[in-house]
């Protein structure tokens, strides 16, 4: 989705941001769109190791076999 927006549209994203939100908010909301990032990959690994852990388990168990 964001390949299609190329280096114009960006430019044009942030100048948008910029006029909206001013100089002073700008840091605040990347800081905001950072840390929502981070927890939400944090979250995603948690659950895919929670999947992941009973069949490593199972497949221990058969190669001990």
């Amino acid at each position: 989705m964001l390949s299609s927006i190329g280096v114009p549209g960006l430019i044009i994203i942030l100048v948008l941001a910029l006029i909206l939100f001013g100089p002073s908010k700008l840091p605040q909301l990347g800081r905001a769109v950072g840390d929502t990032l981070r927890e939400f990959k944090k979250s995603t690994r948690e659950i895919v190791d929670d999947v992941k852990e009973p069949f490593e388990a199972d497949s221990k168990k058969v190669n001990q076999k």
